[in-house]
């Protein structure tokens, strides 16, 4: 089942502003960076030594994405270290479940509570 919260995403209207203002106000450290050439930008940051980390996602393209989404509030990023079983868990319990897609740091899918707030689940890469 779900082990522990790993990521919290925050919907940011300028994500190099809301960069700045959690390296260079808050003093977070940037875990990683991507961008996937196609408007994807991905932006990892985090207090030194923290398991939990904040996502800064671009809020117009993740509306466009899935419309479903509430993006006033974060989203939660949970880590499991079977997706698979999880997912079939959950969808066997008649929760509302997303389709598994890959994205650059791993597999993931999306679940709805009772009230249509979405929740996402990543697969936790084991260090060898």
């Amino acid at each position: 089942m779900i082990s522990k919260v790993g990521q919290i995403m925050l919907y940011v209207n300028n994500q190099d502003k809301a960069l700045e203002f959690w390296t260079e106000k808050v003093g977070f450290s940037v875990i990683s960076e991507e961008n996937n050439g196609q408007g994807m930008r991905w932006i990892e940051v985090a207090p030194k030594g923290a398991d939990t980390s904040i996502i800064l996602q671009n809020k117009e393209l993740i509306a466009k994405m899935e419309p479903e989404l509430n993006l006033g509030t974060p989203s939660l990023m949970f880590f499991t270290e079977n997706l698979d079983q999880l997912y079939s868990d959950l969808s066997n319990k008649n929760v509302t479940v997303g389709e598994i897609v890959n994205i650059p740091t791993g597999k993931v899918f999306n679940f709805a509570d009772h009230e249509e707030n979405y929740f996402a689940v990543m697969e936790e890469k084991q260090i060898q």
